[in-house]
């Protein structure tokens, strides 16, 4: 299992810092802590994008 760092989500999602901790936050990201590091597995990142994709096709 890939793990992916805040910097790379925010790179991926095109996000500021501060989006992707409210989405770490909000449960609606997935992720682990190691020690004081975040880490967000890359089927999280898969998962929070197609549900959102889902979201946006049922709108």
């Amino acid at each position: 299992m890939d793990l992916l760092t805040v910097p790379q989500v925010m790179a991926r999602l095109q996000l500021g810092r501060s989006a992707v901790y409210d989405l770490l936050r909000s449960g609606q990201l997935a992720s682990i802590t190691l020690g004081r590091a975040r880490r967000i597995p890359t089927h999280a990142l898969t998962d929070f994008i197609r549900t959102r994709l889902e979201q946006e096709a049922a709108a």
